[in-house]
């Protein structure tokens, strides 16, 4: 904003509205579409269909009323999908999906609530219409029962395309097109199962003129101009399914940090079979690796790699052949070992004279390679008769291994090793040493003394500790009482302490520790309980909590318990800022605590508190006492709300209600700043307010002298005696408008504003503003007007220059000011101008309507040479809600295509001249949702002067 306009733009009145509940409303809702769609069915009687094209954008606009301002929710159907809160800074959401892909497509809701009566909801279905590339198949039965041919050779061509709206199909066999009843040895036909999802054609008995090559061409009948898609495939004697076979072995074993490679090819099939490879239920092929044809290459090959790989072999004939083969990644994994003691005496201990089993489990890939060595303080150890060594199937996985010792001696004492290793090497060995002695017991688990109840304050660490002894020493394994056998371990320990940091209050309750079944005795395991008990501090609410109050009335606070442990003994203390208000403690029967004020003075206000209490610590509630007032809500609905007397500034009417405004003191004035957006400074001035101000009362002040087309930031702060309340803002954008008083709209393109017309920014060039007196020598001769529409070489007009670099169906685009239809919806307005298409490589004119700033319908078009004369056009329309008017004109094949528009105007009523030649124009709707296109077109040729 300049300087001087600054000091100029400001206020030209304050108006009072109505009391009681005032403009307060219910939200409503409508949705229209922005851009280009291939078709809206309007209201249906169950719902609203927006048909778009895959890859294009969807653009709607939830358009709502209410007061105060409805706030919007787009959600997908069920709650699914596309779903957002509504931009508190756009008052007519939108719902755009860039790229729109077939499953976004569906039911679009759009809910608007501003807490008054029931929120407003308003859907429209999108059905996303798409055609993917045909694909044909060829079989020997219908259901592919057989691999070789029927024995009279019949063969099944079947042609299958995804699409929305259901796909057509047509065959043809070279350049003949196919029917059904044509030739006794074709059927055409669609399978009941697979009605309109395919199209078989059925060659029975195949004879010569059958092998051929065959065209299936998939339409949807140009649908949201999807072009038709077509597939081919050439049918022959050799025409055969694929088969395929391995070129290495399988299994493939590799080792560790080696490159694995799997080979296949294809040994049958016509057209030769494309070759991939899988792996089980989509998994991704391993990291790295490169699959070309039949060849997997896989570098570096880890364990995780190891698995099962599929050869994938398809042309399109019969069913795809398919060869697996199995990879192998040499390694030993988990490594354990338990002692059995005599399991012929109770007595858990190993004793002189008994039996004891050293067992070992190792899991080895592949399981064939896996070698077992027992050796006893380092030598090796063979099996004999009291010393019994024995293995698992060698092809069992974990492989197992035993050494039994028979009538055990004292000379039996001492360290028993086993080691485990590959048959041809490609992974470290593992060795387990378990030692024997008479020291060697069972294990024991017990709680320390005192230690079987925890007490820990939430936010600490905690320890639960189980002893156990015992030789080898177990491994103890810790989980909540609560779990089940198959939730399994939630920790391991070695030493039987289980840590817990930050302990919260869901962390309470009783925990189980138990020896591990592995690597200790094979004997029934240990275990004992350690309770939790975890106490925290009290939760309260209200946490936070603002209170709004008039000096002199009364009013309470209340501060309620939810939860606290210990739950008993608890203290409150209430407090305003620093100074103490009241204590006490709060018995068993109550679970709040209040506090009243019986006449609020200037020292009551402030935060007070109330700090509840136990050994844990404290909880807080906190009430802000303030005599701010509420912000006040901007009303969206005005109509006429903004106005225009000159070019280059415009009016706006800016209207408010005050929230609750009773519930502090009066209202004395409101501050009004207001700053062009993207500028610093804020402008300010304050509109006094002499009486009280109502619940629903609509306040109202006009701004003048804003510049066009700049938007504007507005606050809007109340005042009590108090201070300052709560602001609000808004931002006044720019939108041409038209008086709503004003029943003619005339333009003759003699001003520079373009009498508020505007280039469209979507098209590809704009109109260009000219008269025949400034017009450059070089002009392009054979086209575009010599004089204005009334001859005058001074006067001026629009036109498009279509020499380069402009290019066949380009567009440009001019926008009309925004019409306010105001409670006239439907009414009729005659749309008249003058234009002139000369020259051999004439476009088109097209003229749109376009409501509510998005949806577009074609009221007018004409095309090609109408020769060197001004023409007049008047074509009635009838629209229902503020609407413009898009010229646009299109580009021809040629240089000599310029197009010229001179004296548009807009009156109320219908065209006064009688309709007389063909072209479009728009009725109103016989029933809601529908339109009826009307023929009526006046023209008048005017002859050219020089």
């Amino acid at each position: 904003m300049g300087p001087l306009v600054a000091l100029v733009w400001l206020w030209s009145g304050f108006v009072r509205g109505v009391h009681a509940q005032g403009v307060y409303a219910p939200p409503s809702v409508r949705i229209v579409h922005s851009g280009q769609a291939c078709n809206v069915e309007e209201e249906r009687h169950s719902e609203r269909v927006y048909t778009i094209r895959e890859g294009e954008t969807l653009e709607l606009l939830c358009l709502v009323t209410g007061h105060p301002r409805p706030q919007v929710r787009w959600t997908k159907t069920a709650g699914t999908g596309w779903e957002r809160q509504g931009d508190s800074g756009a008052h007519n959401d939108t719902l755009k999906i860039e790229s729109i892909e077939r499953h976004q497509g569906g039911r679009y809701y759009c809910k608007a609530d501003n807490g008054m009566g029931t929120p407003a909801i308003r859907s429209i279905r999108v059905d996303v219409y798409f055609l993917d590339q045909p694909l044909i198949t060829v079989h020997q039965s219908v259901a592919d029962a057989k691999e070789l041919f029927y024995s009279e050779r019949t063969v099944f061509l079947r042609c299958v395309a995804a699409s929305n709206p259901p796909v057509r199909y047509t065959w043809r066999r070279g350049r003949q097109v196919l029917s059904e009843g044509a030739d006794a040895g074709v059927d055409i036909y669609e399978p009941f199962f697979t009605q309109g999802e395919t199209k078989i054609l059925k060659l029975k008995n195949l004879r010569p003129q059958d092998y051929a090559d065959y065209t299936c061409v998939a339409s949807v009948g140009n649908a949201c101009r999807i072009a038709d898609r077509m597939a081919h495939f050439g049918l022959s004697n050799r025409t055969a399914p694929p088969s395929v076979k391995l070129l290495q072995d399988d299994p493939l074993v590799v080792n560790p940090g080696e490159t694995a490679t799997l080979l296949c090819a294809a040994s049958g099939g016509d057209p030769p079979p494309a070759l991939s490879w899988l792996r089980p239920g989509g998994e991704a092929l391993p990291k790295g690796s490169v699959s070309r044809g039949g060849a997997l290459t896989i570098p570096a090959v880890a364990a995780a790699d190891g698995g099962v790989y599929t050869c994938l072999a398809d042309n399109n004939v019969g069913n795809a052949a398919r060869r697996s083969a199995n990879v192998l990644v040499r390694g030993l994994r988990k490594a354990r070992f338990w002692i059995t003691p005599d399991p012929y005496h109770n007595d858990d201990r190993i004793r002189i004279g008994r039996e004891v089993k050293i067992s070992c489990q190792v899991e080895a890939t592949p399981p064939e390679e896996l070698r077992f060595d027992w050796l006893k303080n380092g030598r090796p150890l063979r099996s004999s008769e009291r010393m019994v060594i024995t293995h698992s199937d060698a092809d069992a996985s974990p492989g197992v291994t035993n050494l039994d010792v028979i009538d055990l001696k004292f000379t039996d004492f001492g360290t028993y090793t086993c080691v485990a290793s590959l048959r041809d090497g490609g992974a470290p060995e593992i060795s387990i040493d378990v030692n024997i002695s008479s020291t060697t017991v069972p294990p024991e688990l017990t709680v320390p003394r005192g230690r079987s109840h925890i007490v820990a304050q939430e936010g600490e660490a905690a320890e639960l500790r189980c002893l156990v002894s015992g030789k080898p020493k177990p491994l103890i394994l810790w989980s909540r009482e609560d779990d089940g056998p198959e939730d399994g371990a939630r920790a391991e320990s070695y030493d039987g302490v289980l840590r817990l940091a930050n302990v919260t209050r869901d962390m309470g309750g009783a925990y189980r520790c138990r020896t591990s079944p592995y690597n200790g005795f094979n004997v029934k395991p240990r275990q004992a309980l350690v309770q939790l008990l975890v106490q925290f501090p009290p939760a309260v609410e209200p946490t936070f909590s603002e209170v709004r109050q008039a000096l002199g009335r009364a009013f309470s606070l209340t501060c309620r318990l939810l939860r606290a442990q210990p739950a008993r003994p608890l203290r409150y203390e209430w407090k305003l800022g620093s100074r103490l208000l009241t204590v006490g403690q709060l018995d068993e029967r109550r679970d709040d605590t209040r506090y009243q004020v019986r006449a609020l003075n200037r020292e009551g206000y402030g935060e007070y508190t109330c700090d509840v209490s136990n050994q844990a610590g404290a909880g807080r509630c906190a009430f802000l006492v303030t005599g701010k007032a509420f912000p006040p809500e901007f009303y969206y609905d005005t109509p006429g709300a903004l106005w225009q007397n000159r070019p280059r500034t415009y009016g706006f009417t800016l209207q408010w209600t005050q929230m609750e405004p009773a519930g502090v003191d009066r209202i004395l004035a409101y501050r009004l700043g207001i700053r062009q957006v993207g500028q610093g400074r804020l402008w300010e001035q304050q509109i006094p307010m002499e009486a009280n101000i109502h619940k629903g009362e609509l306040l109202s002040h006009n701004l003048t002298e804003l510049v066009v087309p700049e938007s504007y930031l507005v606050r809007l702060t109340p005042i009590t005696r108090y201070g300052e309340g709560d602001a609000a803002e808004r931002v006044i954008t720019y939108r041409a408008p038209v008086n709503p008083h004003l029943r003619e709209f005339q333009c003759a393109f003699e001003d520079e504003a373009l009498c508020l017309f505007s280039q469209d920014k979507s098209d590809d060039f704009d109109w260009t503003r000219h008269s025949a007196a400034s017009r450059d020598t070089k002009y392009t001769p054979n086209t575009g007007p010599s004089a204005d529409r009334r001859g005058s070489k001074q006067g001026y007009y629009v036109y498009i220059e279509t020499s380069r670099p402009r290019s066949e169906g380009d567009k440009a685009r001019l926008l009309s000011p925004s019409f306010n239809a105001g409670s006239k919806g439907g009414a009729a307005y005659c749309l008249a101008f003058y234009y002139h298409m000369y020259g051999k490589h004439i476009g088109a004119l097209n003229v749109f309507l376009r409501q509510g700033g998005a949806s577009e319908v074609a009221v007018w078009s004409l095309s090609g040479n109408q020769g060197d004369r001004w023409h007049r056009a008047a074509v009635n329309v009838h629209p229902t809600a503020d609407f413009q008017v898009a010229l646009e004109g299109v580009r021809g094949a040629g240089i000599e295509g310029d197009i010229a528009l001179d004296d548009v105007t807009i009156q109320e009523g219908q065209c006064k001249d009688p309709p007389s030649n063909n072209l479009i124009s728009l009725a109103p709707p016989r029933q809601p949702g529908s339109w009826l296109l009307h023929v009526s077109l006046s023209l008048t040729l005017i002859g050219r002067q020089r």
